[in-house]
């Protein structure tokens, strides 16, 4: 097995190098088939190395030579393909990390956040107010919490305004009879 290296400053170049052909004549006679089969392995370990995962680094190569052959009337012509099918593989290695980037973003703010459960007085408030009726608790509802007038609420329920009134009289005096019940009993405790 023969090793080339580079020749250093003031050497004079290896045997054999005078035979190397130039960039240019390299591409001009190569057709796609020869220059993936040359190339693939290559630029597979180089991408390997930048994003280091082997198998999506055969993806993304994979992917700039699709792009390539689409392409091969216009890259054949190029003064060296290769760099253009490496810059494509780069490109796509660097957006495929953007978006992973950005998608790690959004999965972190999407994040579950733990609150305390309700209180003792939340509890007993959604349980009084599950005994009402429905139109008294719609009606208590709709004015305490969506603080909608009462007549936005007759409008809304095609009632008089006196039968939301007459509802929200009696579902005041059902929850705090039933509240101050709730809290003698929490006194208790």
């Amino acid at each position: 097995m023969t090793v080339m290296r580079e020749p250093r400053l003031g050497e004079p170049p290896p045997d054999g190098t005078a035979q190397r052909p130039e960039r240019r004549e390299r591409a001009e006679g190569i057709d796609f088939d020869g220059l993936y089969h040359a190339y693939f392995r290559s630029l597979t370990l180089q991408l390997a190395a930048y994003c280091g995962d082997l198998p999506q680094a055969q993806d993304l190569v994979q992917e700039a030579f699709c792009r390539a052959f689409a392409r091969w009337s216009r890259v054949s012509r190029y003064d060296d393909p290769v760099a253009w099918v490496r810059r494509v593989a780069w490109n796509l290695a660097t957006s495929r990390w953007r978006r992973l980037r950005t998608a790690q973003s959004w999965l972190h703010r999407q994040r579950e956040e733990h609150v305390p459960g309700p209180d003792p007085d939340r509890v007993a408030l959604n349980v009084a107010l599950a005994q009402l009726p429905t139109n008294q608790r719609r009606a208590v509802v709709l004015h305490y919490l969506a603080d909608l007038s009462v007549l936005q609420i007759a409008e809304q329920e095609g009632v008089p305004e006196g039968t939301v009134k007459s509802w929200l009289h009696r579902g005041r005096a059902a929850l705090a009879a039933q509240l101050v019940g709730t809290n003698e009993v929490n006194d208790r405790d």
